[in-house]
């Protein structure tokens, strides 16, 4: 890898530190291909991302950011899973974990905040941001929902009174 190589790499992953509402680091050691390629496609289904890094370069990306603590956790066969979602990577990360033991979380970042391997088990067990909108949205549609069945009740009765009726004097 050339000079400009190297540049561009530590420039894009500068921008998943300063982008991503979580970054996951782990270590990887041991994975084969196909298990890689399992975890690639847990975190696409889950909007995430997965990047195999260079140490040394990592450590030049954070080098200037408030993240720069974790440059400790930078060593071996590092592998970085983030998302915009800061629930979705340390899903995808944690569930790996679960099912590999060759995939050891080590910690992660979500803004300016250095999370360590606790942290990143505490917030994976959170609700993502799509299942907290659609419980607000349920609870907001609820009272709707409740309103529109007592205003159609006393018309319902009614209908099926006359029916009732109706069908006694037939008889």
């Amino acid at each position: 890898m050339d000079k400009s190589q190297k540049e561009k790499v530590v420039e894009e992953l500068g921008q998943i530190f300063d982008t991503s509402g979580i970054v996951v680091i782990a270590r990887y050691t041991g994975l084969t291909v196909a298990e890689m390629q399992g975890l690639r496609s847990s975190a696409r289904e889950a909007v995430a991302g997965v990047r195999v890094t260079k140490n040394r370069l990592a450590k030049l990306a954070i080098k200037y950011k408030n993240c720069a603590d974790i440059s400790d956790l930078l060593t071996g066969m590092t592998l970085l899973t983030y998302s915009q979602d800061p629930v979705a990577a340390a899903k995808v990360a944690e569930d790996y974990a679960e099912k590999n033991n060759k995939f050891e979380i080590l910690g992660g970042v979500m803004g300016d905040s250095i999370l360590n391997r606790a942290e990143v088990k505490a917030l994976s067990a959170m609700p993502s941001r799509d299942e907290l909108i659609s419980s607000i949205a349920g609870c907001i549609i609820a009272p709707a929902a409740t309103l529109s069945a007592c205003v159609t009740a006393p018309g319902a009765n009614f209908a099926s009174l006359l029916s009732t009726i109706e069908d006694k004097a037939a008889a």
